[in-house]
């Protein structure tokens, strides 16, 4: 292998041997270092020695761009670094790695959180249900939106606030400072905003871009752990045999009857509260004492329909084809009730019960009868526990009906409610009485909405 004397003006003479893909010119003065000419033209400087009996080589750059003597400054630390048993290759990976890691991090601090968010809600969440995905977007919303009924703009959602700052800022101490605050004026919604928080940034800690940025524990901290409101548990969320009389006494008291039925036949079926919603009359067979109500696990199913309920159906309008209807709705079902309930609860001196713990209350109310729980279980719509329960019984409404009217006239003795068919009439029978309905959905809707 010939050396010469690396001078500019070799450099510029050499070109690469005919029949070649590249050729090598070496420098005299720097042994592994050489000029390397391809078929197109182009020359660069490259370092070529042998580590652990095999050549490795590595290219500096461009003869146009490389002085001759930082290209041999550069040789002579690379064979160093060779004849030191360092691959120089591993130590510019490893140095191109460090650099990239580093550009990722000041690039992920640049991450609002509200980005992070939006692809946490955009990533495959299989076990997520359409309700569960509203409210995430409730909590996140950032308010000053036209609503859908009503001229006031939407308000932000709990965690607005926090989504509006770089994700690396969010620290613990960033999240005790905003739960004392939303806690102050909606502790219920901080609260369940916070365990949403929890869960997203536990996302955000195994994301190959995000997880650079986030504080793993700033919302699981023993500083927000200790001011976190406390979650209610399922039993404090169900009416009692005592409550009965109280909750019953505000809710037929509701001026809006739909709104009244409709909480009443929550509780005395036990049905959850969108299945409820979307019965219409198609599905309502007076005759034959049954119902058959949508179900999220097999369709449908078919539950008895009680004397009571029977009796305050029947007292409702028919504004269209679902039986808790609506004409100022776009769905043309009622919407807007949790407020009603709530104050329902506030007059009756209870503590709140959520409109999905009056079908918890029927699971519980039932155990004072000794109702077999396979008979709720198939009432309610809940999946059969038990393996003779899943395999061998499948009771016929009949026999459901002789167990719900029992509990049906149970609570109603509880609850010291009196009634005959002939006592219900048709609010739409009193003067004004549609009028005042109207406005009522409206209104209470526009509040339920904000």
């Amino acid at each position: 292998m010939a050396r010469v004397n690396l001078t500019a003006g070799r450099i510029a003479e050499y070109v690469c041997e005919a029949g070649k893909s590249q050729s090598f010119l070496w420098d005299s003065k720097s042994p592994c270092l050489a000029v390397r000419a391809t078929q197109n033209g182009a020359k660069a400087y490259v370092c070529q020695a042998k580590l652990h009996g095999k050549d490795i080589r590595i290219t500096l750059g461009s003869t146009d761009v490389w002085t001759i003597q930082d290209a041999r400054e550069a040789a002579n630390r690379f064979k160093v670094s060779v004849d030191q048993g360092i691959d120089p290759r591993a130590v510019a990976a490893k140095a191109k790695s460090v650099a990239q890691a580093e550009a990722a991090v000041r690039q992920a601090r640049l991450v609002t959180a509200r980005i992070a968010w939006e692809a946490y809600l955009k990533a495959p969440h299989p076990k997520w249900g359409k309700t569960h995905r509203r409210d995430h977007e409730l909590a996140a919303q950032e308010g000053g939106q036209p609503p859908k009924r009503g001229k006031a703009l939407t308000k932000p959602g709990p965690l607005a606030g926090l989504l509006a700052m770089p994700l690396h800022e969010i620290t613990a101490s960033v999240v005790g400072a905003w739960l004392k605050k939303e806690s102050g004026s909606r502790a219920t919604a901080a609260g369940n905003s916070l365990r949403k928080l929890r869960t997203f940034i536990a996302w955000c800690a195994e994301h190959p871009v995000y997880r650079t940025a986030v504080h793993p524990d700033c919302a699981t901290a023993k500083a927000v752990a200790e001011i976190a409101p406390p979650k209610r548990t399922k039993s404090e969320d169900a009416l009692q045999k005592d409550q009965l009389a109280a909750w019953f006494e505000q809710v037929r008291g509701i001026s809006n009857p739909v709104f009244s039925a409709y909480l009443q036949g929550l509780l005395l079926t036990g049905a959850r509260r969108t299945e409820w919603q979307l019965l219409k009359w198609a599905d309502v067979d007076f005759d034959g004492r049954k119902m058959t109500i949508r179900d999220k696990v097999e369709g449908k199913r078919v539950i008895p329909l009680t004397p009571y309920l029977a009796s305050v159906l029947k007292g409702l309008p028919r504004f269209n084809d679902y039986v808790f209807s609506s004409t100022s709705s776009e769905g043309g079902f009622v919407i807007g009730v949790s407020k009603p309930h709530a104050q329902a609860c506030k007059d009756a001196d209870l503590r709140h019960v959520s409109l999905h713990g009056l079908r918890r209350s029927f699971a519980t109310l039932s155990e004072w009868l000794e109702i077999p729980v396979g008979v709720v279980a198939q009432i309610q719509g809940h999946k059969p526990s038990a393996i003779a329960e899943k395999h061998y019984k499948r009771r016929p409404v009949d026999l459901l009906r002789m167990y719900h009217e029992r509990l049906e006239a149970w609570m109603l003795r509880e609850a010291r409610v009196t009634w005959s068919p002939s006592e219900v009439r048709t609010p739409e029978m009193r003067p004004g009485a549609r009028k005042k309905r109207v406005v009522a959905e409206r209104s209470d809707a526009l509040a339920e909405q904000h």
